[in-house]
Parts: C-alpha cells; sequence; structure tokens
C-alpha cells in the first residue's frame, strides 16, 4: 500500500518546553490511524504542525505527502494539499446556513461573484456522502444538532477535496448512535481511498475503527503497531510508562449525615414553558458519598444539577435542604454561599477563562476570600493557587501559567482548584472526565475518593457507565426527566442501568 503521509524526526519547542522530540510516524493510503496518548503528550501540537497551524520552520523535522517533501506555511497551504482538520470545538458559524459554513472561506466565484447555485447544488452532494440526507443546505446550521454539526464539519473537509482527514476528539460531545454514524461513514471512506488520522481518548472506539495505532508519550513516538497487536490494557501501559492496574479508584464508605435532600423536584423548560425537563425527582446525598448520575442524552441529567445551582430554569418546584435547611437558591452566588459547587460539563466554556493564569481562574469565586476592604491580597491569592497546583498535581511551571496552555486533563485540575477553594459542602461533577486521557482520570478519581474521604457529598453525572459504575456508592437513572432507578453499588450493572435508562421496568 503506498504511503500517504510520512512525517519524521518531528521536534517543536515552545519556551521552557520540548513540545515534541523526534517524532516520526507514517500512515498507509485508505488507513484508519489512531493517534493516542494523555494529555500533554504532543497528540495535538503534532496535528497542529501537519495542518499548518504551526508552520514551517518554527519546527525540525519532515513532512512528505504521498512521497513529496512538504512545507506548509499556513493552514491554506496545507489544506490545498488535501489535509483538512476538524477539532474537538468545532468551527463553525451557527446563525449561517450549512451550505455557506461547508464553502466558507471557499466560495467558488463565477464573473467575480460568489456562485450562489453551485454551492447550494454541491453541498447537497457533500451532505449525501456524510449521511445527511434529511438536512436542506439553505438550513441555518444553529438548528441542527451536535452529531449533525460534526457531519457538517467532514463534509466541509471534503468540499476542500480533503484525502487526508484528522479528526481531534470527534465524539467527545456525541450520543452512543451518533458515535454508530460517523464511525460507519469514516470506514466507507477508508473504502474509498481517504486517509483517517483518528486522535481519541475512547479507547473501545480506537479499536473499534483504527487499523494500525501510534502512542506518543512526553512528546515521543513509543509505540506504532498494528490495532490486532494490542489491547486496551497494552495502549494504556505505552501511554502512561507504567502498567495501571485499576481503571477505577471505588473505595467503600460510611456516608454521614445528609448534606443534600431534594424532594418533589420539577424543573420547567425556560424556552418551552409547558414542557418539564425534571419531573417530580426525590433524591438525597450524604457526607463522604458518590451519587452517580445516569441517563442518556436528553434525560435532564445536566438541566438538573444546573438548577440546582441556581444556573438554569425560571420556574422551579418542589423543596431542597443543605444540611437540613431549606434554601431557595436563584442565582449561582446563592450556590456557592449555601456550599454547592459546580464542575460544568463543558471545562472551556463555562468553567475557565482560558487566556488568564491558574491563579486567577482559581481565585475567581473565592475573591472574598482573599481580599479586605475590596482590595485583593495577591499575595494570599498566589500561595491558595499555588497550594491546589501542588496538591492537584498541575503540570504547569507556575500559577502564572495561562491556563489555554494546558493539556485538558491539567486544565481540569484548574477547575477543580477553584471550587475547592470555596469549601464545598456538595460537588457537583458533570462529565468530570470528559476529553481527557486514562492516566488521568484516574488522578481525577483519586482527588474525589479524598474528598469523600474528608466528608463531601459528590453528585457525579457520566455518560460513561463504566465510571459510574466504578466511582458510585449510589446510581441514579434519569429517563425523560424522571428517576427510573436507584441502584447501590453492588446493585448496579450495566444491563439495569441501560434498562432504567431507556425507560424499561
Amino acid at each position: 500500500m503506498a504511503i500517504a503521509l510520512e512525517m519524521k524526526q518531528i521536534t517543536k519547542q515552545f519556551p521552557g518546553v520540548k513540545a515534541l522530540n523526534r517524532v516520526s510516524f507514517q500512515v498507509e493510503q485508505g488507513e484508519i490511524h489512531a493517534l493516542v496518548g494523555e494529555n500533554g503528550a504532543g497528540k495535538s501540537t503534532l496535528m497542529k504542525v501537519l495542518s499548518g497551524l504551526y508552520p514551517a520552520g518554527t519546527y525540525d523535522g519532515t513532512i512528505r505527502i504521498h512521497g513529496e517533501e512538504r512545507r506548509f506555511l499556513t493552514v491554506k497551504d496545507a489544506e490545498q494539499a488535501g489535509i483538512a482538520i476538524i477539532y474537538q470545538e468545532l468551527a463553525l458559524a451557527k446563525n449561517m446556513t450549512v451550505a455557506e459554513n461547508i464553502y466558507l472561506g471557499n466560495e467558488p466565484k463565477r464573473f467575480g461573484m460568489v456562485h450562489w447555485d453551485r454551492i447550494y447544488q454541491e453541498s447537497e452532494c457533500w451532505l449525501e456522502q456524510v449521511g445527511l440526507t434529511g438536512v436542506k443546505p439553505d438550513v441555518l446550521t444553529g438548528t441542527l444538532g451536535v452529531g449533525q454539526q460534526q457531519l457538517v464539519e467532514i463534509a466541509k473537509a471534503l468540499a476542500k477535496k480533503a484525502n487526508i482527514l484528522i479528526l481531534d476528539e470527534p465524539t467527545a460531545a456525541l450520543t452512543e448512535h451518533e458515535v454508530d454514524i460517523l464511525l460507519n461513514i469514516l470506514r466507507e471512506f477508508k473504502k474509498n481511498g481517504v486517509t483517517c488520522i483518528y486522535i481519541s481518548h475512547k479507547l473501545n472506539e480506537v479499536f473499534g475503527i483504527a487499523d494500525t495505532i501510534t502512542v506518543l508519550r512526553d512528546g515521543e513516538t513509543v509505540a506504532t503497531r498494528p490495532a490486532g497487536e494490542l489491547d486496551e490494557n497494552k495502549v494504556i501501559s505505552l501511554m502512561v510508562g507504567r502498567e495501571l492496574k485499576e481503571r477505577y479508584a471505588y473505595v467503600a464508605t460510611e456516608p454521614g449525615k445528609t448534606v443534600l435532600s431534594v424532594r418533589n423536584y420539577t424543573v420547567w423548560n425556560p424556552e418551552q414553558p409547558g414542557k418539564k425537563v425534571i419531573d417530580n425527582i426525590s433524591f438525597d446525598v450524604r457526607r463522604g458519598e458518590i451519587v452517580g448520575i445516569a441517563g442518556l442524552m436528553g434525560a435532564g441529567r445536566t438541566e438538573l444539577v444546573m438548577s440546582l445551582f441556581g444556573a438554569y430554569g425560571a420556574r422551579v418546584e418542589g423543596t431542597m435542604e443543605i444540611e437540613g435547611k431549606r434554601v431557595d437558591i436563584r442565582d449561582t452566588g446563592q450556590a456557592i454561599r449555601a456550599g454547592l459547587s459546580l464542575v460544568s460539563e463543558d471545562r472551556r466554556k463555562y468553567g475557565l477563562i482560558l487566556d488568564m493564569d491558574i491563579q486567577n481562574n482559581i481565585s475567581l469565586p473565592s475573591l472574598q476570600t482573599v481580599s479586605s476592604f475590596g482590595i485583593i491580597d495577591h499575595n494570599q491569592a498566589i500561595r491558595n493557587a499555588e497550594h491546589y497546583r501542588r496538591s492537584l498535581k498541575i503540570k504547569a511551571g507556575s500559577v502564572e501559567t495561562v491556563v489555554g496552555t494546558l493539556s485538558g486533563g491539567n486544565q481540569q485540575k484548574v477547575v477543580l482548584g477553584k471550587w475547592l477553594m470555596t469549601k464545598p459542602k456538595l460537588l457537583i461533577l458533570d462529565e468530570p472526565t470528559r476529553g481527557i486521557d486514562v492516566g488521568a482520570k484516574y488522578e481525577i478519581y483519586q482527588i474525589m475518593n479524598e474528598l469523600a474521604s474528608e466528608g463531601v457529598g459528590i453528585l457525579m453525572i457520566s455518560s460513561e457507565l463504566p465510571e459510574v459504575l466504578g466511582m458510585s456508592h449510589r446510581i441514579l437513572v434519569l429517563c425523560e426527566g424522571k428517576c427510573t432507578a436507584e441502584f447501590s453499588h453492588d446493585q448496579a450493572t450495566q444491563e439495569k442501568i441501560m434498562e432504567a435508562a431507556t425507560g424499561g421496568k
């Protein structure tokens, strides 16, 4: 088989950090090649080199496309060579039509004017290729679901005549059904000779789709092998440089007094006033207890915890008590003062200010504890942030490191540090390990157990059933806004949870 891509001895340095150190790998034409590694291993940096985001001259090494050495100075240069990259954060203009997005920056012209008829006609063909036959080119992109938007991104890449497609965590926000659709489309692309580089922390997907797997660790290539010669445990061992015997960190505990009590709780959709997103739910969380919330996409999990935190829904019915005291939380400030903290599912959008440093991000919800008469004591803020940088093992040179430069796992630890500084009675975690690697996940699990041992109550949402089963003392299952089952750790199985999540008895 012909070699479509070869990257040889790629070295990329940032001030004080060697992000890539003589990385080499090659991909055959029509192959699905998985690139895996812990956060910070160098995967995204390598792909930014390949896609022209880091131009030739800012790195050492060579890139060959179909045997020809290429030097990309811009992203456009890489696109003209047939390379397209699709990031986890979709780059679509939500207020533009699907067709306008597909050809954005690549519009065909006639007599010096945009050839709109051609754009809309050809967009139908690209949408058909990615399986979006029911989507019209003239609909607004923002009206589509996340899974459909992901496929529009792929159609956009195909319209640029891409024959090397890079997908960076493409399924992070997709449902299982949408994941299946995407993987089947990639298999069809393979049949047509399109080469795919697939980056994902979800090893079950990697083994379901990849022909070959390359593992990066600390900016170096540690292995490239056919997927059939590996299994999940071998890949994890290569990624972290050691055998990770335990994937989860469940610790049996004796829960203490009730920290959160919710009774007959109903939340109405603010955009559809007649629709309930949460319907008459009652549950408790005790000190030192991890309560998992399971359910399919759209079951109401995030709406539940966002409403408890005062960040969703103007119309809420039912009662809520914190340590036996009735509370009526209507905004996030009241929630924080009542002892609640929420690590949201989208840390980059809701949890962090990416162009600020670690110290400022960690201090934000707790400014009153590091200020006097309205003046912030920066030395105290730095000391507090440094405490969490060390205790949470955040990999950064100092607390003055800009958060946007950190890996996903370390960003998640900054979010945790931010909320731990508020000294919460109840910590709500919404998808706490989304988009982070296996080693970082285990560190997050250990932090959760330490907090539980200190008497913090934890309410955790996760779409990964093994994570729910592996970490929860009790599990609540939601289906269409209702609580359809509750299981102890010993009672719960994937089959029982899925039955309850789909409305079964």
